[in-house]
């Protein structure tokens, strides 16, 4: 990213609603997704900002995120990429407001293994008036094991079950 947009991109600190993390010291998080929901499945999301333009997004994938060749599930990669693009986003200075995926790219690099975390190091490309252009990579022991890019739209009325 370019000197000139760093000032744009300024960190701005954390999403609405985060808490410290109480088994996580440095890391925050949403808690427990209800039961009912599909994040729910991804399991506790940590994030915390990683300077200007960037913030890092963290899952703690388990037996339950496996596929039968014995590596992280690509749906659950990319339900995990997706969620710390919002996360991760607005760690890394994101305008708040409510947003919808346009669009998610992903590159698997490696196969991600259960019982280590996952990190997914986010960085704000671009805000407009509309969009935000975010890319990042995710990497696991160190180790790069998908990269990613994405554009998040935003939209002037949820149409979840609180907008009704």
């Amino acid at each position: 990213m370019s000197d000139d947009n760093n000032e744009l991109m300024e960190d701005v600190g954390l999403p609405r609603g985060a808490t410290p993390d109480p088994d996580n010291p440095g890391w925050y998080s949403w808690g427990d997704f209800p039961r009912s929901s599909f994040a729910a499945a991804t399991g506790r999301l940590l994030f915390k900002p990683d300077g200007p333009g960037r913030g890092i997004s963290r899952m703690f994938p388990t037996e339950d995120h496996m596929n039968m060749g014995g590596s992280i599930h690509g749906g659950a990669v990319m339900s995990f990429i997706d969620m710390s693009m919002f996360a991760g986003g607005l760690c890394a200075g994101m305008e708040r407001a409510h947003y919808v995926t346009l669009h998610l790219s992903t590159h698997f690099l490696a196969r991600g293994q259960a019982g280590s975390p996952l990190d997914s190091h986010v960085e704000l490309v671009k805000q407009t008036r509309g969009h935000a252009f975010l890319q990042g990579v995710v990497k696991q022991n160190g180790e790069a094991c998908y990269s990613f890019h994405g554009t998040l739209k935003k939209v002037n009325r949820p149409n979840g079950p609180s907008s009704r």
